[in-house]
């Protein structure tokens, strides 16, 4: 059976403008891949945005189905380890960019990219996490296996009302960290305290044109959404060896520092690579986002748009002014 399906996909014309539309494709236009999903959810991250729009140069091939998460249901599998009627999660590598994405009735990926969906987790709720709870789940995982503890001293997370910012503060919290919120917007401190920020710090409060390549310690650990300026001044304040989880730019890609926290405190600067993080330990950051680093506030933060709402839905995002989280029901 190929009967169309509709699919959300992303192309550009002879002028070079990138832009999205539905569709409909059959199986036949799907990429290669050992699994068929009938995807069920999919959601919206910035980085779906800055492809949809053309506003990033995010999609490395056209035409291309976007949508960098999905959950559903395996309906073909040519690997052992997926049988009909499994469901699953996927997630990041070429997904969306290079690879026809979420946004779609069905996708076809390879098997390595596949994730069984973990008991204590439902579809809706693995794309409620999506890219952006994996994200701030694995650079919770990483800084801990580098020897933070909720004793150790307060967690800074930057960039706090952004999806991976808000979910990082949820997931500290519960794990018992005395979580300080760094957020540009005033407006947002109760929000921020409801996901479990014990603190509220304003951008506004530090002139980081002044910051010193050390300053009185404060932070034992840190989750950087945003880089450049900040991310100096987030090193510039760490404790005697705090770690520090970068994980975006979303004020700048570049950072000028120096080398004192590193060598005269200690402190570790670990790398967020979501995309193409592998197994095991991309299970075992699923499994534990089906326990102990399940935020408890997941539904609060999370609405749900139909698959029809999708191509209006992004420049919100462009401009800003989206928080928590976006479910977009494919086909459930």
């Amino acid at each position: 059976m190929n009967s169309p399906f509709k699919a959300y996909l992303i192309d550009q014309d002879a002028d070079k403008k990138v832009g999205g539309r539905l569709t409909t494709l059959d199986r036949d236009r799907l990429d290669a891949g050992e699994v068929l999903i009938r995807v069920h959810y999919s959601s919206i991250n910035y980085k779906d945005a800055l492809a949809a729009t053309g506003a990033g140069k995010i999609i490395r091939r056209f035409p291309c189905v976007g949508g960098i998460d999905l959950s559903g249901e395996v309906v073909e599998s040519a690997d052992a380890r997926f049988a009909p009627g499994d469901k699953v999660i996927a997630t990041s590598f070429d997904i969306g960019v290079a690879h026809h994405g979420g946004y779609a009735e069905y996708a076809r990926v390879p098997a390595g990219w596949v994730v069984p969906l973990p008991a204590g987790l439902d579809l809706f709720e693995a794309m409620a996490l999506g890219t952006a709870g994996f994200t701030a789940a694995l650079g919770v995982v990483r800084m801990e296996d580098n020897g933070l503890a909720p004793d150790n001293g307060p967690v800074i997370v930057t960039g706090a009302t952004g999806g991976v910012g808000g979910l990082a503060i949820d997931m500290l919290a519960r794990l018992g960290y005395h979580v300080v919120a760094l957020t540009g917007k005033a407006a947002e401190a109760d929000y921020l305290k409801g996901l479990g920020a014990a603190e509220i710090k304003l951008r506004s409060e530090i002139d980081f044109d002044k910051v010193r390549p050390l300053e009185a310690s404060q932070w034992a650990g840190a989750v950087d959404n945003v880089g450049g300026q900040i991310l100096h001044w987030v090193l510039a304040t760490m404790k005697q060896a705090g770690t520090v989880a970068s994980i975006g730019n979303a004020a700048d890609f570049k950072i000028n520092t120096t080398v004192f926290p590193f060598i005269l405190r200690g402190v570790s600067l670990l790398g967020i690579d979501s995309g193409y993080m592998g197994f095991p330990m991309r299970q075992r950051v699923w499994d534990r986002l089906a326990g102990d680093l399940k935020p408890r506030h997941l539904a609060e933060v999370t609405r749900t748009i139909g698959f029809d709402e999708l191509p209006g839905a992004f420049d919100a995002y462009i401009r800003g002014e989206v928080k928590g989280r976006t479910v977009v029901r494919i086909g459930a």
